[in-house]
């Protein structure tokens, strides 16, 4: 083959594949660097150790799960041991970690302390709150937000002052533990949209809206006598009884009524009408045997703070 231009520029010691293309385009047959060389043979011998320790060649329905390499953990009281991977060492960390075991030196602090121990020491009530707020988000942000705020209508605000059913750290912790049922009774069938329409009047009076006087005092009939009967759970003055969960209708907080929604006297009455005719029905399931006393203690401070407590 005679000597091409590329030949002559590099020298004739420099070899190629023997291949010419366009009769002068060649590939050099130089070798790869040394380097480069022994960086792939490390990382051929990186991935067989890889094999034999970690999980990594999926096999049908499986995978190689590194046969020289083991993990054991805790869990559920009893003690694990299995081929490592990323949950189990997860597992482990959770139990043995320096963390966790503040952690869990901090939990059976708080469990041995009463309420009033946990609130009067920052440092207890700030790791409850840490606690609990993740507590709170996967178990009641659902329904009352993850603000606590609740929804008027159907869930109960939690992070203001109005409590339906005590907000003491032992009225609430009843709460948590035992569930709560709210019910009032559907006045549709038993009155008539005239009385219904006076009570609305006066319950509205109670928080100190302005309605007819005359229709006000029709309602408060009803509502303090044997018609209605409101005043066996809301009471003569209409502020609540907390045994029954029954609302405190002389503040202007509402729980059901979507009174705040309505820009007119015309619907804030509406409001109110709606929930008398139609009644309440809502539920709140317990959570003991769902969560375990320190996490029900730990919601307990939670909320009590969220709220501002009493």
């Amino acid at each position: 083959m005679s000597e091409t231009r590329a030949d002559r520029g590099r020298g004739a010691a420099v070899q190629t594949t023997g291949h010419a293309w366009d009769g002068d385009l060649q590939e050099f047959n130089n070798p790869l660097p040394r380097w480069w060389v022994w960086a792939f043979y490390a990382t051929v011998l990186f991935a067989v150790v890889y094999w034999l320790f970690y999980p990594a060649w999926p096999v049908g329905e499986g995978y190689t799960k590194g046969p020289l390499n083991s993990i054991t953990f805790e869990a559920d009281g009893k003690t694990w041991t299995t081929h490592w991977n990323t949950r189990a060492r997860l597992m482990r960390e959770l139990k043995e970690s320096p963390a966790a075991v503040r952690q869990r030196q901090y939990l059976e602090k708080v469990a041995a302390a009463g309420y009033d121990e946990i609130l009067a020491d920052p440092d207890m009530k700030g790791f409850a709150w840490s606690m609990a707020k993740g507590l709170f988000g996967d178990n009641c942000a659902p329904c009352h937000g993850s603000d606590g705020k609740g929804r008027i209508g159907l869930f109960p605000n939690l992070a203001d002052d109005a409590w339906l059913w005590g907000g003491t750290v032992e009225d609430i912790e009843t709460s948590i533990r035992e569930g709560r049922r709210g019910f009032m009774p559907a006045f549709g069938e038993a009155l008539g949209e005239a009385q219904l329409d006076d009570v609305a009047a006066f319950v509205l009076s109670l928080s100190g809206h302005e309605v007819d006087p005359a229709q006000a005092a029709r309602g408060a009939r009803i509502f303090r006598g044997d018609a209605g009967g409101c005043h066996y759970c809301h009471g003569m003055d209409g502020t609540g009884l907390k045994s029954q969960g029954a609302a405190n209708l002389t503040d202007r907080i509402w729980t059901v009524a979507k009174v705040p929604a309505s820009p007119s006297l015309e619907g804030k009455l509406e409001a109110v009408k709606r929930v008398v005719r139609e009644g309440i029905r809502r539920e709140m399931p317990a959570w003991k045997g769902r969560l375990d006393p320190v996490q029900i203690k730990l919601l307990t401070v939670y909320v009590h703070e969220l709220g501002g407590g009493q």
